[in-house]
């Protein structure tokens, strides 16, 4: 598996790293032991970097995880890289953003007690939180650096201004924004920019399009009541149709030169120079395998360009997902 340094954090991380967002609950029922042998399989593979949450259930993904890693936890912990977010907050309302010092303190105590470790490598405030001044925010994060209850600090779903106004008080040291064939303009124009200007380290998450670009959903695509994804626009109307004969397109595009739809999407990615790191999930070992391989795959310019040629007519996806917050 490849490395690569993850910005200015100094950190040597895996250029794809096990996102364990699937591990939650908002993909529907799932065998836990299956998804524990999926982890352990990226680890055998050279994985060394896994990015949760605690609003991935609320500690069920983090539990998860530090269950599937334990033995190496507990007798190699430098090897790894244990990356998890808070800042979400969830009420009889709903899910909230809530990123004040008292609302990441107890996140991080909670995400550490799930995790079953001492300290997390990276924490990322998931998303920014309009009430709370960013100053507040990484003040308090700096207080728990101190600590050594997180060795460093990054931003998820940030703009670049936001990021800007964190960095006044505390530098942001990487970023994980949304960024996939069908989400790119946003990223590409302010958030990766930004990130290169101020050695910002960039792990993507939604290199697949949450399945879109896996080349295994047809028109007739259903999802159960459970996945967040059945209420979704990105899969459904005319815009999913469309996008849909974008990747029928790119799977021919991929199977001419020997990959798979989904190897082809992450190597994507990976080969903007902005882009250190792509976070994929998987709850098969199977499929992990096939991932990991886009890590060695790379893309002339013409292959790029004729992915932009094939991209042209799809329909563009925004808005937050699958959080909604």
């Amino acid at each position: 598996m490849k490395t690569t340094i993850l910005g200015g954090s100094g950190l040597e991380v895996s250029r794809i790293a096990f996102g364990a967002w699937q591990l939650g609950g908002d993909w529907g029922r799932f065998d836990e032991a299956v998804a524990v042998t999926a982890i352990r399989r990226a680890r055998d593979l050279g994985v060394n970097f896994f990015d949760t949450a605690q609003a991935y259930g609320f500690g069920a993904s983090e539990r998860l995880l530090g269950t599937a890693l334990r033995s190496e936890l507990a007798t190699n912990r430098d090897q790894l890289v244990i990356a998890t977010k808070g800042g979400l907050r969830m009420t009889d309302a709903g899910l909230v953003r809530d990123a004040s010092p008292q609302g990441l303190r107890d996140g991080v105590d909670a995400s550490l007690t799930a995790l079953g470790v001492d300290h997390v490598d990276l924490y990322q405030v998931h998303w920014p939180d309009p009430k709370v001044p960013a100053a507040e925010t990484a003040g308090a994060l700096r207080e728990l650096v101190a600590e050594g209850k997180i060795g460093h600090v990054g931003v998820s779903n940030y703009s670049a201004v936001q990021m800007a106004e964190f960095a006044a008080t505390l530098p942001v040291e990487t970023v994980q924004p949304p960024y996939h064939l069908f989400r790119r303009r946003e990223v590409e124009h302010d958030v990766l920019p930004y990130a290169r200007a101020h050695d910002v380290g960039v792990l993507v998450y939604g290199p697949l399009a949450h399945g879109l670009l896996t080349g295994t959903m047809t028109e007739a695509t259903t999802f159960g009541s459970d996945d967040w994804r059945a209420t979704s626009p990105m899969f459904s109307g005319d815009g999913f149709r469309n996008n849909l004969a974008a990747v029928r397109a790119l799977e021919q595009f991929a199977g001419e030169r020997g990959v798979t739809v989904s190897q082809l999407a992450i190597a994507w990615t990976l080969a903007n120079p902005a882009v250190h790191v792509a976070i994929v999930g998987a709850r098969q070992a199977d499929h992990v395998q096939d991932s990991l391989a886009a890590a060695d795959l790379s893309l002339s310019r013409s292959d790029l360009m004729a992915i932009d040629r094939i991209m042209a007519a799809a329909a563009p996806v925004t808005g937050p997902s699958p959080e909604n917050v």
